[in-house]
């Protein structure tokens, strides 16, 4: 299973589909940069991988500008819209809001926004040209993937109930089977008029329209007005140090920054002195999580509604009280719940010859996100207000034009100075343990990057939606790490060698004499490209 790494000089894109990395690819070799690239692969993303992402769900991105020596961000993530209330559910009598549906279509997209954006601060060519391989992908059609086809099939009575997505998903009363050509001439009508309308098209003109009248027709909650009224926001991205690398993440309302409290508990302790492989790095692993969710789950949500203490959580000194927390119980599992969540999401990265590195991640939330696509648009719309509380005393309760905790967090590592690592994965719940994974294999074990990515990992807690305080395992290993981890107190569920439940991961390391190795996760469909 592990993939052959593709190494080049001067530049490397990785995306969780290999037509969507070829986009990628092409836009470069047509003379684009880094930025160009990563939306012509986002805008693919949302074409050949529609399960995962699309122009109706949320994205940010994670930029590094050679010239300029800038670290920047832009988090495209959409607010609730202005008439929703928690009240209104209550009034329905519902202890939550619907993960599926219109209902739980709470939030305006924010993608096309943030594309439009680090388009028109960074890019290259001109913004209709990033638009052409996603369209002649869902105008020509593009083959079902392996793991398009499998969430199809997990999916189907989401797709049955939609009569858009029905039409365009099933053929003759059957599902589309692997390798049957998928083609979406709704959503390639709806990517031309922005390719010639620009954002203007999604969020005032034609696409804005025919969304807000769709949902309000079938009972949701999103206006025109809210469209209007969206904005997305340049951010400064929040940082660690862990040894000579200093790690950077999106800002809240991602949920970026629980990474980076993990990397500070573990800067008390020598990680690499542990078998990679063993119950005693897998348990210790599981305890900084829980620590870090803890916090997380107490603070995190929009930033403009909520203070979120950063500057403690992120300390050294707060993180050796965690440390201390953890080693108080050095062999007992501790338990711990949070909130299911989600964990469809595709990552991408792309470096081009210059040394600008864009690192990137977008969403729909759930796996076909709300399971609604708006009438004649093709656009799936995304689920991910569905995690707003409807409690009022929680930091992530609804209110109406609020930004939900965001679980999509673009990681890159800085060496010197200059973009050393580019990382992400999907995963809700696994985002921040994949990078963990990641980043402890890289900077503590000295793995490539595609070595990293293909290690055995785990998943503790909720992801997926699934309810349980377990430690998934991919078990690669003698049943004897199960039955000591058992034995601390974890609730353990084997896995496969190689489970999908791990999500995909993607990574672009640059070494010191400027080479470039791209992975791409052998879990999914995925390809890095590199020349």
């Amino acid at each position: 299973m592990l993939n052959q790494m593709p190494v080049g000089m001067e530049v490397m894109v990785t995306s969780p589909h290999v037509l969507a990395t070829s986009a990628g690819a092409r836009i470069l070799a047509q003379g684009g940069n880094a930025y160009d690239a990563s939306i012509a692969v986002s805008i693919a993303l949302g074409v050949v991988y529609p399960h995962m992402t699309g122009p109706g769900g949320d994205a940010f991105f994670l930029m590094y500008n050679e010239k300029s020596g800038e670290l920047s961000g832009y988090n495209g993530t959409g607010r609730s819209a202005s008439s929703v209330t928690r009240e209104m559910f209550e009034q329905m009598n519902m202890i939550s809001i619907p993960s599926r549906g219109v209902l739980s279509a709470v939030t305006v997209p924010g993608m096309v926004d943030a594309w439009w954006e680090v388009s028109h601060k960074f890019g290259r060519l001109p913004w209709d040209k990033l638009f052409e391989p996603a369209i002649q992908y869902a105008e020509k059609g593009c083959p079902v993937s392996h793991n398009l086809h499998m969430w199809m099939i997990r999916d189907e009575a989401y797709i049955r109930a939609d009569k858009e997505m029905t039409s365009v998903y099933i053929k003759d009363g059957i599902l589309l089977a692997e390798g049957d050509l998928l083609i979406q001439p709704q959503l390639a009508h709806s990517l031309r008029i922005l390719q010639s309308g620009g954002k203007e098209a999604f969020y005032k003109g034609i696409l804005a329209e025919a969304i807000s009248v769709s949902v309000i027709q079938d009972g949701g909650f999103l206006q025109k007005e809210d469209f209007e009224k969206h904005t997305g926001e340049w951010v400064t991205p929040v940082k660690t140090t862990y040894h000579e690398y200093e790690v950077c993440q999106m800002p809240p309302n991602s949920q970026g920054f629980s990474v980076l409290m993990m990397l500070n508990m573990l800067e008390n302790t020598t990680v690499s002195s542990l078998n990679r492989l063993s119950a005693p790095y897998y348990h210790l692993m599981t305890e900084v999580i829980k620590k870090s969710f803890r916090d997380r789950d107490q603070y995190l949500t929009d930033p403009d509604f909520r203070n979120i203490p950063l500057d403690q959580l992120l300390s050294k000194p707060y993180a050796k009280q965690l440390w201390d927390e953890v080693t108080e119980s050095a062999e007992e599992a501790t338990p711990f719940l949070s909130q299911a969540m989600g964990q469809d999401t595709a990552y991408a990265a792309v470096v081009d010859s210059e040394g600008n590195a864009v690192s990137f991640i977008q969403s729909l939330y759930f796996d076909f996100g709300s399971g609604y696509m708006a009438k004649n648009t093709g656009i799936i719309l995304q689920n991910r207000g569905s995690f707003f509380s409807l409690d009022p005393d929680a930091a992530n309760v609804l209110e109406p034009g609020k930004r939900t905790f965001h679980t999509l967090m673009p990681g890159m590592v800085m060496k010197e100075g200059k973009p050393y690592l580019l990382l992400g994965t999907q995963g809700g719940e696994g985002q921040p343990q994949t990078q963990l994974s990641i980043l402890t294999a890289v900077l503590d074990y000295g793995c490539s990057i595609q070595e990293a990515i293909s290690l055995p990992r785990w998943v503790y807690g909720r992801t997926w939606g699934e309810d349980g305080d377990e430690l998934k395992l991919e078990q690669r290993f003698g049943i004897e790490v199960i039955q000591q981890l058992e034995a601390m107190g974890h609730e353990v569920r084997p896995l496969g060698e190689w489970d999908d439940v791990m999500g995909q991961a993607q990574g672009i390391m640059i070494g010191p004499n400027g080479m470039l190795s791209g992975a791409a996760d052998p879990r999914g469909d995925g390809a890095a490209i590199g020349w």
